[in-house]
């Protein structure tokens, strides 16, 4: 009886982590850095890999290469865009958008990169306050 109790908890919990939609290689950074410290201060966070939590608050139309993520549903709320390689490897799905996320990747300056300015445009269209600098090269988020 306590053996069926044990494994009807299990099944509970993994069930719970089953409903999350796992994009790419998901998240294995443990410590979340706080969206408004990444906005308050991007330079200290180039090159570095982080993980955001926060609601998904746009995605991309086109083809989900990128997801604007808010670390709460305010409207001011400081926000942070994931960018994905164009290869078509990681996409966004649009029902991400009003959903808890946790995200990882390499925080980086857009510079040069034509696909990186081109999400930051179009970004930038939905959030005036979006970054057209910096953005966080995703190599995996869960969508719960």
């Amino acid at each position: 009886m306590v053996k069926a109790a044990v494994v009807a908890m299990m099944a509970l919990a993994l069930g719970a982590a089953a409903d999350d939609t796992k994009i790419g290689a998901g998240v294995t950074v443990t410590e979340a850095t706080p969206i408004a410290a990444i906005v308050k201060t991007p330079q200290d966070y180039v090159g570095k890999t982080v993980r955001v939590d926060g609601v998904a608050t746009a995605v991309c139309q086109a083809m989900g290469c990128w997801m604007a993520v808010a670390e709460s549903d305010k409207a001011d709320a400081p926000t942070v865009r994931l960018k994905v390689d164009d290869d078509g490897d990681i996409k966004f799905p649009m029902s991400a958008k009003g959903k808890q996320v946790s995200a990882q990747g390499v925080f980086t300056a857009i510079g040069d990169d034509a696909h990186g300015q081109e999400a930051a445009s179009e970004h930038g269209k939905a959030d005036a306050q979006a970054s057209k600098t910096y953005q966080i090269a995703a190599t995996g988020a869960l969508i719960k």
